[in-house]
Formats: structure tokens, C-alpha cells, sequence
């Protein structure tokens, strides 16, 4: 009996002892918060004040900016030449446009013509800008759009955000592209951008929205047309519909050396705000001017930045650069039309992600036996088990021969001889 519990005891040892060595799963230990993410297009478009990194020659930044935030990117390779304070959260005004039409207008055809129901015109902001659409009449979805862009109309954003299921899902289908586009600084409150608590955006994000429209032939169409005829009312003598003229209020418009546009914007909390596109020699530049001192000056800085940067061209580092949508349009699709974006000189920014915890037993596993370190015990003790019944099978084999051939007693009767292995428990 000594024998078998000696053997019982060394089978249990040796199992105990390797399982000593087996790994466990346990839980990483929390060291606080997940870092947070890198600014979007590069760590320095994340800091305050100026950022530019000119070579020997290269031409210094205009002396008098005031602008709050502003950027200076190339709209071909994304390289962002210079900034100031580019990811500030700021009211956007009608800036806000520019992305409502990145959204809507790939989706509409321009020539559907669309009656206006009273209820599309309601619930605008007081002192919206206006370019006086009225209900119950057709209109053009292309004049629609030069209600956008020259005359900043909220009438004609409300319109076209109905006919693209609404207020609530033109909204929400901005803010879903903004994310795609890497537009982290903007939250979507309204589609006209009209001043509205919580409502903001960035220089950065605004540079973002005008490169993604300039893809689009229609939209660069629209953004550059200075003036054109409006549908009016009909005549009640006549009967013939009238029309009425339209102007661009893009004050660089046809003053500047060749600008595209692209939209400005003006309210009494946000300030001015204007994005703009020129394009000289091959080479197209965005620039982004939020809130300066003075509104008129909003234009003024923005051409200020614009010769900056044309002849800044080849001699600065680029202090970051204008990511390119992140993965496959879960929005709005891009318009067939649209021209194909230029390849980028860098990659586009990857966002971190938060580290990944170290996989943790299930409570159920660990409770009963069932986890890593039950499974091992299980496969140790039947590979030892299994030795040790074969070893006494043998034992057996040789015992109950020579019982027999003694004329012992029957062997279930037997005790069991000195050196063999009893194999039972409990």
C-alpha cells in the first residue's frame, strides 16, 4: 500500500510542478487614460501660434496678420506650406456651405425641377442670408445651387437639403463626411451654418471641405461664376415669369490673379470667414482665414497669404499636410464627373489606436477549472495515468500467472505482491 500511495503522491508532484511552469492569462494592468490622438495632418499643425519652416531665401509671412486661425496648403499635393492656430474650434458661418454642397450635390441631378413647399422655407434663422425663393413655384436644382454659392442663400440650402430627405439627415450626413475626410475640428449643427451653439469648425478642416469640392467639376463651376439670373415670380399682367440678377459675394472674385473661389462667410459670432482657391503656373493654393480683427480684412489676408505662398513655393518644409479620405465613401458618392485627385507626396496621417488588453480568462473558466490552466492539469495526469496503467497491467499479468500456477487462492482475493501497482482512488 506504501508503494501505490508513494506513486500516487510522485504522479500528483509532477504534475503540480509542471503546471508551476504553465502560463497564465491574467489582465493588463491600467496605466490610466488611452493616449490621445495626434493632431490630423501632422504634430505641429497641433500647436498654437505660427508654424512654417522656411529655407535661406525664402520670403517671411506677412507682417499684419489678425486672423484667429488660418492655413496656407497646396490643393494638388495636400502639403500644408504654413499655419496659425490651424485645428482652433471656430464658428465656420457660411463657410459651412462649402461642405453641405460636398455632400448634396453629387447626388442631385442639376437639371430636376423642384416645386417648393412652404414648409422647406420655415424655421430659418432670422437675418439669414437670402436669394429669395418663394413657395409653390419650380425651380432648377442648378438654380439652386447659384443661390448657394453667390448669394450664400439659406432658402436654397433648405430646399436642396429637402430634397435630400431633409434638415436632420442633410446634417447628419455632414457630419459622417466630415469624419471620413478627416474633419475632426467640425460639429454639424445646421446646414447653412448659420450661428448655432456647439456649431464649429477649423481652418483646417474648412481647407479640407474646399479641396474635396474642387474634385468635382460642378462644384468648381458653381464657386467661380460671379453673376447670374435668378428665377422670380410670375408677373400677374403678363403671366411670364421674371428673373432677377445675382452677384458672387466673393470680393476676391475677379479681382484677384487667378482665383477659382471659394466661399465666404459673415455672422456677428463667428466673424468673417473665407476660404479661397488661385491657381498660377500649374499650382493651386487654399487658404483659410478665420476671424480677423476687422471683417473687410478677411479678404485682404487671405491675399496676403495667397502671394505668400505661390512665391514661398519650393522654399519652405511643409509643417504638415491635408489628409485624403479615410478609406472607402460610406456617404454620399463621389460625382462620376469629378476629377481624379492628385497623388499625394506623403501618406496620409494613421491615427493611433489605443493599446489592445492583454485577453482575460472568463470568470465561468476560471471558476470551474475549465481555463489554460485546468486543460493542462487534465492532459498531465492522463499522460501519467497512462504509464502507470500500463505498468500494472504487466504486473498483473505476471501475478496472476504464478497465482495460478501455485494453486494460490482466487486472485480477487489476493493481496497484492511487493512491488506491483495498484491502480483505483477515489
Amino acid at each position: 500500500m506504501q508503494s501505490v500511495r508513494h506513486i500516487a503522491y510522485s504522479c500528483a508532484a509532477a504534475a503540480l510542478g509542471l503546471l508551476c511552469l504553465a502560463p497564465v492569462a491574467v489582465a493588463a494592468p491600467q496605466d490610466g487614460p488611452p493616449p490621445e490622438r495626434p493632431p490630423v495632418g501632422g504634430e505641429l499643425l497641433g500647436k498654437s501660434g505660427v508654424q512654417v519652416a522656411p529655407y535661406a531665401g525664402a520670403p517671411a509671412l506677412p507682417a499684419d496678420l489678425t486672423g484667429q486661425s488660418w492655413v496656407v496648403a497646396d490643393a494638388g499635393t495636400g502639403e500644408v506650406l504654413a499655419s496659425y492656430n490651424a485645428h482652433r474650434q471656430l464658428p465656420p458661418a457660411s463657410t459651412l456651405k462649402m461642405l453641405f454642397a460636398d455632400v448634396v450635390l453629387p447626388k442631385l441631378d442639376r437639371t430636376t425641377v423642384h416645386r417648393v413647399a412652404p414648409e422647406e422655407l420655415m424655421a430659418m434663422g432670422p437675418g439669414s442670408s437670402l436669394v429669395g425663393i418663394k413657395e409653390d413655384l419650380d425651380y432648377r436644382v442648378d438654380d439652386l445651387w447659384r443661390g448657394v454659392f453667390l448669394s450664400s442663400g439659406a432658402d436654397a440650402v433648405r430646399v436642396l437639403a429637402a430634397m435630400n430627405g431633409g434638415v436632420a439627415q442633410t446634417v447628419a450626413d455632414m457630419q459622417a463626411l466630415a469624419q471620413r475626410l478627416g474633419a475632426q475640428d467640425t460639429h454639424v449643427i445646421t446646414p447653412e451654418g448659420y450661428d448655432m451653439d456647439g456649431q464649429l469648425s477649423s481652418a483646417y478642416d474648412l481647407t479640407l471641405f474646399a479641396r474635396e469640392g474642387l474634385r468635382n467639376p460642378d462644384f468648381r463651376m458653381y464657386c467661380s461664376t460671379r453673376w447670374a439670373q435668378f428665377p422670380g415670380a410670375f408677373d400677374k399682367v403678363s403671366g411670364q415669369r421674371g428673373s432677377f440678377g445675382i452677384a458672387n459675394t466673393d470680393r476676391l472674385l475677379g479681382r484677384y490673379e487667378g482665383l477659382i473661389g471659394v466661399k465666404n462667410g459673415y455672422t456677428t459670432n463667428a466673424g468673417a470667414t473665407f476660404t479661397g482657391a488661385a491657381e498660377r503656373g500649374g499650382r493651386t493654393l487654399l487658404v483659410t482665414v478665420m476671424r480677423p480683427n476687422n471683417s473687410s480684412r478677411v479678404y485682404d489676408e487671405t491675399a496676403e497669404l495667397l502671394d505668400w505662398g505661390f512665391a514661398a513655393a519650393g522654399k519652405v518644409t511643409p509643417v504638415g499636410r491635408l489628409v485624403d479620405p479615410a478609406g472607402p465613401a460610406q456617404g454620399p458618392a463621389a460625382s462620376p464627373s469629378a476629377e481624379p485627385a492628385e497623388e499625394p507626396l506623403q501618406q496620409p496621417i494613421q491615427i493611433a489606436q489605443p493599446p489592445q488588453a492583454t485577453p482575460v480568462l472568463p470568470a465561468a473558466a476560471a471558476k470551474s477549472g475549465a481555463g489554460l490552466t485546468g486543460t493542462l492539469a487534465g492532459v498531465l495526469c492522463m499522460a501519467l495515468g497512462g504509464v502507470v496503467a500500463l505498468r500494472a497491467r504487466a504486473l498483473r499479468r505476471r501475478r496472476a500467472a504464478a497465482l495460478a500456477a501455485a494453486a494460490a487462492e482466487p486472485l480477487d482475493g489476493a493481496r497484492v505482491p511487493a512491488g506491483a501497482t495498484a491502480i483505483g482512488g477515489r
